[in-house]
């Protein structure tokens, strides 16, 4: 179903568009940073609530894209256009509500999440949250556009809009921040027309019919119930768990800010480097989506094997070539930070820590869950992410991190247990085959 070519045509767009956010997202940064202290702490609060909220919409947007490659799979584009249609529907109503709700009660949303902060600091925070809430819907619609591009096997479109978008951000940051001293409002802004602007391109691109999946008749509102339950019931435990993930991560981050300024510093960085060294991971674990369900919409077992072996092979060479690249050159990284010399040696060993259980076992924690999802077992992988996150990586931080004090490390050691349990039960569930009788689409 899928050549070598085919192949490359969907994972190098991938990789070169989540490289793109990362880097877009530090130079975004650095510019808001010339603002003051107060700005950058308004916007990184905010952000804190966007993350969780785009997970959502990251989320019910898998969760169209694996029903739609299934369809495409099983050669039904009629049923995958019309799930296509639901996917948009769903994503504007659920944007448009959270973005309503942020609008009229931003101010006690974070009083409520941050309680009392500097005025200052609240003024650059609800100016932010007011523009980032507007913007939600034309993400939502951006995000459920692309997840059905890449159902298609058709990431370099996607790509293509991704620098356009990122593009308008950077200058529109510039102008607004530097010319206009607009700060988080500017930055804000900035954000609010990239989105828009992406959105409206993916739409606008996804109405023309001759696509394997286009967008029929959108000013004719078409409900299907049964569908959009099928791409609820993927979506929405995918949601609960990144979402909840998320949660986690914030109770290990508050852990980390008892052991002073050097440790959190120390595992910010690290955070960053491990987050760049694992990119072209995910954008493998995003191909899984389009591949795999193809095949299980063919009902071609065989072939999910193979290419999920084939795929992760891959993943395993780039997150190894990654690693290697980054521990070769790890000073000069580090450099653009200027570190402490205590502070330095303390990432370092965090970041080794990460590289080596990166190398091992991250492509079955994290890639390996995709082709499950993609053959709808998405409650099983919700159970175990949550399970083992909350057990393993919060219930070890404490105990290695505090009781042992182990510090920093221990939060980084608890982490690798997590992904060896999580990967351990993917690697079975997965051999065991159970995933070939779970369907959420009409046989």
């Amino acid at each position: 179903m899928f050549s070598n070519k085919d192949l490359r045509k969907l994972i190098i767009p991938l990789v070169i568009e989540q490289l793109l956010a990362v880097t877009i997202g530090m130079a975004d940064t650095v510019m808001v940073s010339s603002c003051g202290e107060a700005a950058v702490s308004g916007i990184s609060l905010v952000d804190s609530i966007n993350f969780l909220l785009i997970t959502l919409f990251s989320s019910l947007a898998t969760g169209g894209a694996v029903i739609a490659s299934q369809y495409i799979g099983r050669g039904d584009h009629k049923s995958a256009s019309l799930a296509a249609k639901q996917l948009f529907y769903a994503s504007l109503a659920l944007s448009a509500v959270l973005g309503i709700i942020a609008v009229f009660f931003r101010k006690p949303v974070l009083n409520m999440v941050f309680g009392s902060i500097e005025a200052d600091v609240m003024a650059h925070a609800q100016i932010y949250f007011l523009l980032s809430a507007i913007s939600y819907p034309f993400l939502a619609v951006y995000n459920a556009g692309a997840a059905l591009f890449r159902s298609m096997g058709d990431s370099r479109t996607t790509m293509l809009i991704s620098i356009l978008m990122n593009t308008i951000n950077i200058v529109g940051n510039a102008i607004l921040i530097y010319g206009f001293q607009m700060a988080a409002a500017g930055a804000a802004t900035a954000s609010l027309v990239s989105r828009a602007v992406g959105a409206i391109i993916i739409t606008v691109l996804l109405l023309n019919p001759h696509r394997i999946i286009f967008y029929d008749k959108l000013h004719k509102p078409e409900i299907h119930l049964s569908m959009l339950k099928s791409i609820l019931q993927i979506g929405v435990p995918n949601g609960l768990e990144n979402s909840i993930f998320q949660i986690g991560k914030i109770l290990v981050a508050s852990i980390v800010s008892g052991f002073g300024t050097i440790s959190i510093t120390a595992n910010a960085v690290a955070g960053n480097l491990a987050s760049l060294q694992v990119i072209p991971g995910m954008a493998l674990g995003m191909a899984m989506i389009t591949v795999v369900g193809q095949c299980i919409g063919a009902k071609d077992y065989e072939a999910v094997k193979k290419y999920t072996k084939k795929l992760m092979l891959i993943t395993y060479g780039v997150v190894w070539a990654m690693t290697l690249l980054m521990l070769l050159f790890s000073k000069q990284i580090l450099s653009f930070y200027s570190l402490s010399e205590e502070t330095t040696t303390m990432t370092m060993e965090v970041f080794i820590v990460h590289g080596i259980c990166a190398v091992i076992v991250w492509p079955l924690a994290f890639a390996l869950p995709n082709a499950l999802r993609a053959a709808n077992d998405v409650r099983f992988t919700m159970i175990v992410s949550l399970l083992s996150m909350w057990i393993f990586r919060i219930g070890f931080s404490y105990i290695l991190a505090i009781y042992f004090n182990m510090g920093i490390l221990g939060t980084w050691i608890a982490m690798c247990i997590d992904w060896f349990c999580r990967g351990a039960c993917f690697v079975i569930r997965f051999a065991r085959g159970k995933w070939k009788n779970i369907s959420f689409i009409d046989n």
